[in-house]
């Protein structure tokens, strides 16, 4: 067997290797940190370096037992009896909890619960996550993904983005600043679920009017704690996003075998059409800018510049930032065709963002779009938007294998070589190869290196793949927002 720095001199350094395996030079740096490589990435190495696969490195065996100097662990939902590990116990995966993840195989997971289990995390592979539940006693399918951000999981429950999908938080205290009526990116919070490490912590915020325990309850989502969120996003960063079905039962009775089955049977996002599911029905007037503290949200701001917004799941804060730049946002369904959108006479159209596989999407938004670009509007895409604008423009997407998001993801504007950090939230990407001529590339992930932003050359159209509006995460990117506006009012005259 190789070792990793071995293989990375044969194959000619790390940025190699990330170019040969189709990913960043972080990852390899966890390459070497972990001293193991992968099993995904070794048909590439073995191509690249001549070597066979008994020289792939599988990484140092884990210690029998951890250090013993962790704090009390403690897994409970609010109101629950908490366990804990004495100070200074031998901490095996046994005893750091009742509800230690048995995720290895199928093979390793219990067929009965552990003491204190209430809930399960059962994944498409058949490996089992056991826990306490909170929130909504129910069953709930969907794609497990991780959300890095330190703030604002109420916004990030809430965005249409994360529809059919079951979030894992790696920030542990979730719930500290509770739950309120503004802090909502839609009323209909999309998200099939939340998987966290430590209970639910008790709200200590003046804005908070209820804890998020009973928030989740009535919104019928969810939740699992005592989960080792760690290994679970070391998971999905290696081996792509499973598919998992969260489960918390009145009962506290499993049949492990039918949550495998229907785990293993759900299809998953590519090739699923999302932004019907969340879209509005009906048109309708934006009147809202953007909350100040002491003044909440501003009513009827200036607005001097007439958008239609096509809404394939739109976050409110992006329709606050339209009109806190001055437009006058008009809100249509993602359904809408050309016709209906160039009916209101707008200066100007906006793509949202939204959920699902924009290929599926774009089989009725893109048609739609074309038809927008055809009259010379001016156009403005983030997000799922991004994505359904470089389709629209000829180009092609791609399922990424474990998305972004979180709050603090740096791109590059590649015209002025500025580094903004970012909020995401996305598992699909545009194909920078495929991007015909009167296209250009103008922002790139500083973390895997894929398309972040394009323009149009010959057309008043320009999209992001991240979210500018925020909410939760950093405003580095809000002049994206007047950028639109003032290609409006240039295109006015």
């Amino acid at each position: 067997m190789r070792s990793v720095e071995d293989i990375l001199s044969l194959i000619g350094g790390a940025e190699v290797a990330a170019q040969r395996c189709g990913i960043g030079t972080e990852a390899v740096r966890k390459w070497r940190q972990s001293r193991a490589i992968p099993p995904k990435h070794w048909p590439a190495i073995i191509a690249a370096t001549g070597l066979s696969l008994a020289d792939m490195p599988l990484g140092a065996p884990a210690p029998a037992t951890a250090p013993q100097s962790f704090a009390p662990k403690t897994f409970a939902a609010p109101g629950a009896a908490k366990t804990s590990v004495p100070q200074g116990a031998p901490i095996t995966p046994e005893a750091e909890s009742p509800m230690q993840t048995q995720q290895q195989s199928s093979s390793m997971a219990a067929e009965q619960p552990p003491s204190g289990a209430t809930a399960a995390l059962v994944l498409g592979d058949g490996s089992v996550f056991w826990g306490m539940g909170f929130g909504a006693h129910t069953t709930s399918v969907g794609e497990i993904c991780f959300n890095t951000a330190m703030t604002g999981y109420q916004e990030t429950l809430t965005d249409p983005s994360y529809a059919g999908q079951i979030i894992t938080f790696t920030f542990p205290h979730i719930g500290n600043v509770g739950a309120n009526a503004e802090d909502v990116e839609s009323i209909n919070p999309a998200a099939r679920g939340l998987v966290v490490k430590l209970d639910l912590t008790e709200p200590a915020n003046y804005r908070a009017t209820r804890h998020l325990d009973d928030w989740l309850k009535s919104h019928g989502i969810p939740g699992i704690a005592g989960v080792d969120t760690r290994a679970l996003t070391l998971r999905i960063r290696d081996g792509g996003a499973p598919n998992g079905v969260l489960a918390f039962p009145v009962d506290g009775k499993f049949d492990l075998a039918a949550l495998r089955a229907e785990a293993a049977g759900w299809p998953g996002l590519e090739g699923m059409d999302l932004a019907k599911e969340v879209s509005c029905r009906q048109s309708y007037a934006w009147e809202e800018g953007l909350w100040s503290w002491g003044q909440g949200f501003e009513k009827n701001p200036v607005r001097a510049h007439k958008v239609v917004a096509v809404d394939y799941g739109a976050k409110r804060n992006i329709l606050r930032c339209l009109a806190d730049a001055g437009c006058d946002v008009t809100v249509v369904p993602a359904t809408a065709t050309a016709e209906d959108i160039l009916a209101h006479n707008p200066d100007g159209v906006f793509l949202s963002n939204g959920p699902g596989d924009p290929a599926a999407t774009g089989v009725y938004a893109v048609p739609a779009i074309q038809g927008v670009l055809a009259s010379g509007k001016p156009v403005f895409g983030i997000c799922l938007g991004h994505q359904l604008l470089a389709l629209a423009l000829g180009a092609k997407t791609y399922k990424l294998d474990r998305g972004h998001r979180g709050a603090n993801q740096p791109v590059q504007d590649l015209a002025t070589g500025k580094v903004e950090i970012t909020s995401q939230n996305h598992g699909f990407a545009v194909d920078e190869a495929s991007l015909p001529a009167g296209v250009t590339v103008t922002h790139k992930s500083l973390f895997d290196g894929s398309n972040e932003g394009i323009a149009a050359t010959d057309k008043p159209a320009f999209s992001v793949q991240y979210h500018p509006e925020a909410s939760p995460g950093p405003s580095d990117s809000h002049y994206l927002f007047h950028r639109f506006v003032d290609m409006i009012a240039a295109q006015k005259g």
